[in-house]
């Protein structure tokens, strides 16, 4: 049995930030923060004196020198993500790596080769998998009681903030991308994560509002080899925060809306057809609570860890999206 496996995990905390902090909370029983890294010392400082024990630091390479160190997190900007992840598979830790992990798909798949020979894992964070009702709606769809699905709509958006275009988001060599591969890849992870592979794909970016050279709104068709279309608007003109996924079947419809907070209580509707059609049967499940997806996915992460088992959502899952983001972005460059 190994180390990490019989023992208690070593975590290093790669970027400190808001989603760095929730990253580091979520870790609670799943194992140690050995480590709390980030460029700004006092950031890194304020995170390490929240776990007993924890060592603030700067350079990461530090927590990657270290044998103790079994897993790394990281939550840094955009365009660190794969260099950090590579770097942390290279030295033989597995990798909890932020969506989208990368700038570029092969940026993953460089990692992929690397975590091959290393025997590492490496999960993305995408964590609206773990959220209650999306968990709900997958358990619903398992069961078979919408039936066979036929499309699935979704729409996801914010409105930003007063100087948003000057933010790191908006630079394209920090980000790579605008809203499509900000919050458009969590839209498309979940099409995926219900529907499969989408090989035909049809749809445009766009900069409506904001002074950015990176979009503002995106609006995509995928559809299955088997034609089933995910119709997905993602949006950082929303004004009011929204979130809401429509999944279709023959035999009912589950609609998830909101994901706590700004974005309103998170609920699931099920609308189940009578064999007479009709008004549908409708069951609502609210989810008030705190939001748990941080602690969910952290507790997967350290399973695959423990277990030696493959992550889902892992690398094939992004570079799958990361494809799809490429392919928009391309079109909009006129390639």
């Amino acid at each position: 049995m190994s180390k990490a496996a019989s023992s208690q995990l070593q975590f290093a905390q790669i970027g400190c930030g808001l989603i760095g902090r929730k990253r580091a909370a979520a870790l609670n029983s799943q194992g140690r923060l050995r480590y709390a890294c980030d460029l700004d010392a006092a950031r890194a400082a304020s995170l390490a004196e929240t776990a007993p024990g924890c060592r603030a630091i700067t350079d990461h390479t530090i927590a990657l020198q270290d044998p103790a160190v079994d897993a790394i997190i990281v939550s840094t900007l955009n365009a660190s993500l794969a260099p950090i992840a590579l770097a942390a598979v290279q030295a033989g830790k597995h990798v909890l790596v932020e969506k989208p992990g990368a700038l570029r798909a092969a940026q993953l798949r460089g990692i992929q080769t690397a975590a091959a020979l290393t025997a590492t894992r490496v999960r993305l964070g995408y964590n609206h998998r773990f959220h209650p009702g999306l968990r709900k709606a997958r358990e619903l769809v398992d069961a078979g009681v919408v039936g066979p699905l036929m499309f699935l709509r979704g729409r996801y958006g914010h409105g930003g903030r007063r100087g948003y275009d000057r933010e790191w988001r908006a630079d394209p060599k920090l980000s790579g991308g605008g809203e499509l591969i900000d919050q458009g890849v969590h839209l498309i992870d979940l099409a995926g994560w219900f529907l499969g592979d989408f090989p035909t794909i049809d749809g445009h970016c766009a900069t409506y509002f904001w002074d950015m050279p990176v979009d503002d709104n995106a609006f995509l068709s995928l559809r299955t080899a088997a034609g089933q279309t995910a119709w997905l608007h993602v949006s950082c003109t929303e004004w009011k925060n929204l979130f809401s996924l429509e999944i279709y079947g023959r035999d009912g419809k589950i609609a998830v809306d909101g994901l706590g907070g700004s974005y309103g209580v998170e609920r699931l509707t099920f609308y189940r057809m009578l064999p007479e059609m009709g008004p549908p049967e409708t069951t609502v499940w609210d989810f008030p609570g705190g939001d748990d997806s941080w602690t969910l996915e952290t507790t997967a992460f350290a399973d695959d860890v423990r277990l030696g088992r493959e992550p889902s959502p892992g690398l094939q899952e992004g570079i799958r999206t990361l494809e799809i983001v490429e392919r928009f972005y391309h079109k909009a460059e006129g390639r």
